[in-house]
């Protein structure tokens, strides 16, 4: 056995010694370390530190910019702001999503669509975008949820303006709508305003166009907080800068005129001012409301919208083609008479003309006997333009078709136009990859065929031939009053034209209804009608499903002695020319007399179960019972397979 290893108590000593000194040493180590990371923090880090701190105590927020007023030519508003309580919410400062929405449910009583929507919109918002959960508050909701913001993070109640459009639904198309910005939109202008809670910028429209001008420069608040975010005083702000306002050549007074007196139909007015190219009225019906748009449009809503065979999310007056059926006759006159057709030579119609193997038909069955140029116009007879449409060409009527703006694209500040077509051989060769025939002359010459064109294209054309210059049409007011350039049109050859066009309306024409009462003021016009679908299989009119009526146009200015107004009118699938001129009529007569044109107008909505906004409202009730029968339907047959299932 080996004997054991005695320590004597000096080398314990040494020992103790030795592992003190070690451990002396790393607290001293690591108290200098300590010191020096604290001087650090103290002296070198002081500046970083005090902003942090600074930051926890004041809080910085950006003041969302009034936004610059739409008005009209006579300064009355077309889209404004209005004083606005809202509540958003911030998904990534959101801690418990089910009982946030709960809460905020119960406290502003939002019903089942508005809680989809909510949820919908959370799951596809990135963190930073402010998801709105609702706005035009009172106080009272507003101060309901102030009071609990402790126990809602990521609620963020605001108080400042929202977007407002007094037409509502009559200036829709136009104007656009606003949308809070998305990723994409944020990504490509790292704003930090793009993602302050209830800023809202252009999305379609007028808004859109001008958003850099309308937006204006945010302001901003420096406000003393505590801990858990309470105000505690209000130390300075900047306040924001409006943006500019926008004046634009509309009469708004009577573009919802316009719109009202469209009815249920589905089309178009436009009104020009032939003395400056003015867009008086651009209206397209059905529409949507704005202001559901910018406030957060619901489901049911926007289904309703995109399910309307009307098609009410379509601008009709610039995106919507037409073939412009007989209203093209004056234009086709007058290239005729540049040719140098003699007026006065005649062709016999007897309902109808053969061209090649094909029997063309005159709208009138029976046939309008001799007819002259006059006759042709007044009486809309098809078979005389067929006749000395082909004797003249096709040339010299798709030149005076692009002189007059037909298939032209206008220097208008809208995010997109669809212009049309004039064909002629070379545009059908190249389309179509075939050669021009006598049957496409014969078309074209009536509007038919492959001749589209806008309502905003045909009332420019009728402005031109009213006037005989170059009239271009413009949206946005300014002081310089354009300069008309003449298109060198022969005076006797419009004259002429006005006198044939005159007899539409005041005349053995077609369109006898359609004259103004108003004293001392003519109206001279063209109708027309444009097939959807061959007559063989009907005659278009209202004895047929609606998607297959005959398209109603008329174009007209007035006076005839002096041209001031030029309009056209297209409704859409409206069995005929007689759905359109009545229109025309009374949009023209408010422009004289508004209140001859009011009186007329009451008596309509009253047949047609109220304005515009009611209708929308009973539209809306309809659709949202037919949903929920649709739903429960549904629900009772997945029950009953669920059944027949668990019993098999």
């Amino acid at each position: 056995m080996k004997p054991s290893k005695t320590v004597s108590n000096a080398m314990q000593e040494i020992t103790f010694t030795r592992r003190a000194t070690v451990i002396g040493g790393l607290q001293i180590g690591v108290g200098v370390l300590l010191a020096g990371r604290m001087a650090y923090i103290s002296v070198a880090e002081n500046e970083h530190y005090k902003l942090l701190s600074e930051s926890n105590r004041v809080n910085l927020t950006l003041v969302p910019p009034r936004r610059g007023w739409l008005i009209d030519r006579n300064g009355k508003p077309i889209a404004n702001n209005k004083t606005d309580f809202r509540v958003d919410i911030i998904p990534d400062r959101l801690r418990d999503k089910e009982k946030t929405i709960a809460t905020l449910a119960e406290l502003l009583s939002l019903d089942p669509e508005e809680l989809e929507r909510i949820d919908k919109e959370l799951h596809q918002a990135t963190s930073f975008q402010p998801v709105q959960v609702a706005t035009g508050l009172d106080w009272e909701d507003y101060a309901a949820v102030s009071v609990r913001l402790p126990d809602l993070p990521g609620v963020s109640p605001r108080q400042g303006f929202s977007r407002t459009y007094p037409s509502g639904a009559a200036i829709g198309h136009l104007v656009g709508y606003l949308g809070i910005a998305s990723a994409e939109e944020y990504k490509e202008n790292p704003n930090p305003i793009l993602i302050t809670p209830g800023y809202k910028i252009g999305k379609d429209g007028l808004e859109k166009v001008f958003e850099d001008r309308l937006q204006g420069e945010a302001g901003a608040k420096r406000v003393e907080v505590t801990a858990r975010g309470k105000i505690v005083r209000e130390l300075n702000t900047r306040p924001d800068v409006p943006g500019k306002p926008l004046q634009l050549t509309l009469d708004i007074d009577l573009q919802e005129y316009a719109a009202r007196r469209l009815g249920p139909e589905s089309g178009s007015v436009v009104v020009l001012d032939c003395h400056t190219g003015d867009i008086l009225t651009m209206t397209s019906m059905p529409s949507f409301d704005p202001n559901s748009f910018s406030d957060g449009i619901g489901v049911s809503e926007y289904g309703m919208l995109r399910e309307d065979d009307h098609v009410p999310l379509l601008d009709k007056s610039l995106k919507s083609l037409f073939p412009p059926g007989s209203t093209v006759k004056p234009m086709v006159a007058l290239a005729f008479l540049e040719a140098g057709l003699d007026p006065n030579e005649s062709v016999n119609c007897n309902g109808g003309l053969r061209v090649g193997s094909r029997r063309f038909r005159c709208w009138n069955r029976g046939g309008h006997g001799r007819v002259d140029m006059a006759k042709g116009i007044y009486q809309s007879c098809d078979v005389y333009f067929y006749h000395f449409a082909q004797k003249i060409g096709i040339n010299p009527i798709a030149l005076m078709a692009n002189r007059l703006g037909m298939g032209q694209k206008y220097p208008l500040p809208v995010l997109s136009q669809f212009y049309g077509t004039v064909p002629d051989p070379e545009w059908l060769r190249r389309k179509h990859k075939r050669e021009w025939q006598a049957f496409d002359t014969v078309n074209a010459s009536i509007g038919q065929g492959y001749v589209l064109a806008n309502p905003t294209q045909l009332a420019v054309m009728t402005a031109r031939i009213a006037t005989g210059n170059k009239i271009m049409p413009r949206i946005v007011m300014n002081d310089k009053k354009p300069v008309m350039e003449t298109l060198n049109l022969d005076p006797e050859h419009l004259a002429y034209v006005h006198n044939a066009m005159s007899d539409v309306v005041n005349g053995p024409g077609t369109a006898g209804r359609a004259r103004l009462p108003i004293p001392n003021v003519q109206l001279a016009g063209k109708t027309g009608t444009a097939q959807v679908v061959n007559l063989d299989f009907g005659r278009g009119g209202n004895d047929v499903a609606w998607k297959y009526r005959d398209h109603g146009l008329f174009i007209c200015f007035a006076p005839i002695d002096n041209p001031r107004y030029a309009a056209s009118v297209v409704i859409q699938h409206g069995g005929g020319s007689g759905a359109a001129y009545p229109v025309a009529r009374d949009v023209l007569t408010f422009l004289y007399d508004r209140q001859k044109a009011m009186e007329s107008l009451t008596r309509l909505e009253s047949s047609w179960g109220g304005n515009i906004q009611q209708r929308m409202d009973k539209k809306m009730a309809a659709y949202r019972a037919k949903k929920n029968l649709e739903k429960a339907a549904a629900e009772t047959q997945e029950q009953a397979d669920s059944e027949t299932g668990a019993g098999e």
